[in-house]
């Protein structure tokens, strides 16, 4: 059979919402193209198994970028770990990979590029495992075509434009190769300059972002990559996406348990220094229609393999549910306009518990205790959390929080809150080796893992290309100020910091 378009991934593919090229394979075939699957491939022989499609190969390294996947956070392999349960099946920087196996067996095949590993090397970034910067993935990749962030709406426009066979220009959502900068376009720092001035590298840092066109000069190859503004995601679209006709069936031992989980929201306001979802999934939040997620309920309740639990209700915060707002550029979470209410959430929450068929629908997307009210997680504890409620705090000096834009709330006020009600424990998640985070503060976080117990995990800081934190690793300044801050470098540090706090075995 000759597909249409063949879709590569460095991931098992299962036909779920969790899985990205699932909702991609699904969506392309509602609107009339023909897809194929290559999963993991091991060789370019495994790359040419389905043929050269009509259209295009989608590549992606999956939900994870390769290097993390393949790493841990002090640069070593996680194969090589005798105390990790880890056999590397993907290679490292699959994407360029992949990417080049296609142009290698195929070498006039259209090449679009996505997915985590594409969408945060879409410019010149910063690569914490060969320590220097990289130029734009969209150059070393050969790839003809960049999707970022959430790409169904890029993905069904591309196919439809090479259908009509017309040009990939100008699609929303994409980074392509141009030899010249269109009007309203902001120029970045060009390579060269973010290359040799740190200052400059700030500057670029500074102005990324996915609502805006933006340009970037590389010298050497005599272009420019452009970005293209992200498309507008509404609630209608989706749900349009999540009520397609999964199986839901998962072959994959990280995603056991979460076969009947469900997505309520994409995007986060809390833009986490140290996260990457503000480049991804955007800073607002968009979230499905109550009726929507009540169909998708219905219709898992009606599964013969169904035993009642719906194993997830949430998104990158779960409680972010309900607090859409497109009225400004602003930082919503920072916003006294902001809907706290929970009202929506709550009152989805009461519908589903009602469901003839469902005994519990767990949440463990985990939550933002700065923004919960009393009414919300009365009703969480009560009837939702299965266990320990997860939260984040990340760490508790305050300079380094504001370093993480993590200052928001309190946290011993929410824990007062949540032990009024009596019911279950909390398990906190912290971070060591952020940029600012000296010995002295790792003490001061000893002392307050110490009093609240249940750490459930201590995780150490790993520099990921285009976020802030990231830009105060390599410059050692704070983007946004210029000022410089404290970065713990030596892998000697990092291992005492996370000794302190008893943790010995780790990478």
């Amino acid at each position: 059979m000759e597909y249409d378009i063949i879709l590569v991934s460095g991931e098992r593919y299962f036909d779920h919402p969790l899985c990205g090229v699932a909702i991609l394979k699904r969506l392309l075939e509602k609107y009339g193209f023909s897809v194929g699957i290559i999963e993991m491939p091991k060789g370019e022989k495994d790359i040419a198994q389905l043929g050269k499609p009509k259209l295009f190969f989608g590549v992606s390294s999956g939900a994870m970028d390769s290097m993390i996947r393949n790493y841990t956070a002090l640069n070593r392999k996680r194969e090589k770990d005798k105390n990790l349960d880890f056999i590397q099946e993907i290679p490292d920087r699959a994407l360029v990979v992949y990417s080049k196996w296609i142009k290698r067996q195929f070498p006039n095949s259209i090449v679009v590029i996505g997915g985590i590993e594409a969408s945060l090397r879409r410019f010149t970034h910063y690569d914490y495992w060969e320590n220097r910067l990289k130029k734009s993935i969209l150059i070393d990749s050969l790839g003809d075509i960049l999707v970022y962030g959430n790409g169904e709406k890029q993905i069904i426009e591309i196919a439809t434009r090479l259908k009509n066979h017309k040009d990939l220009f100008g699609v929303n959502g994409t980074c392509i190769k141009s030899n010249n900068i269109p009007p309203r376009f902001i120029e970045l720092p060009n390579n060269n300059e973010v290359f040799n001035l740190k200052e400059k590298f700030c500057d670029m840092q500074n102005l990324f972002s996915n609502n805006q066109n933006l340009a970037q000069k590389y010298e050497l190859e005599k272009c420019y990559v452009l970005q293209f503004k992200s498309p507008s995601y509404s609630p209608k679209d989706l749900d349009e996406y999540y009520e397609l006709p999964f199986t839901r069936e998962i072959n994959s031992k990280e995603l056991a348990g979460f076969e009947f989980s469900v997505v309520t929201h994409r995007g986060c306001i809390g833009n986490c220094n140290f996260c990457s979802l503000r480049l991804l999934s955007g800073d607002k939040i968009i979230s499905r229609t109550e009726e929507s997620i009540i169909r998708e309920v219905e219709r898992i309740v009606k599964m013969p393999h169904f035993k009642g639990n719906i194993d997830d209700l949430g998104g990158p915060s779960a409680n972010m549910y309900g607090m859409d707002c497109h009225a400004c550029d602003g930082e919503c979470i920072s916003c006294a306009k902001l809907n706290r209410s929970h009202g929506r959430l709550i009152k989805l929450m009461k519908k589903l518990r009602g469901i003839r068929g469902v005994k519990k629908v767990f949440v463990r997307s985990g939550i933002r205790y700065d923004l919960v009210n009393e009414d919300y997680l009365s009703q969480l504890v009560k009837h939702h959390v299965s266990g320990k409620l997860k939260i984040a705090p990340e760490h508790v000096n305050s300079d380094v929080l504001d370093l993480m834009n993590k200052n928001k709330g309190s946290l011993s006020k929410f824990i007062t809150d949540f032990n009024k009600l009596g019911c279950g424990e909390l398990a906190f998640y912290f971070m060591i080796g952020h940029p600012g985070t000296g010995m002295k503060e790792s003490r001061e976080l000893e002392g307050a893992i110490k009093k609240l117990k249940n750490a459930e995990s201590v995780q150490l800081f790993t520099p990921t290309p285009m976020t802030v934190s990231t830009c105060m690793y390599y410059t050692g300044m704070d983007p946004k100020t210029k000022k410089k801050i404290y970065v713990p470098y030596s892998f000697k540090e990092k291992k005492e910091q996370k000794r302190i706090l008893g943790l010995k075995k780790f990478g």
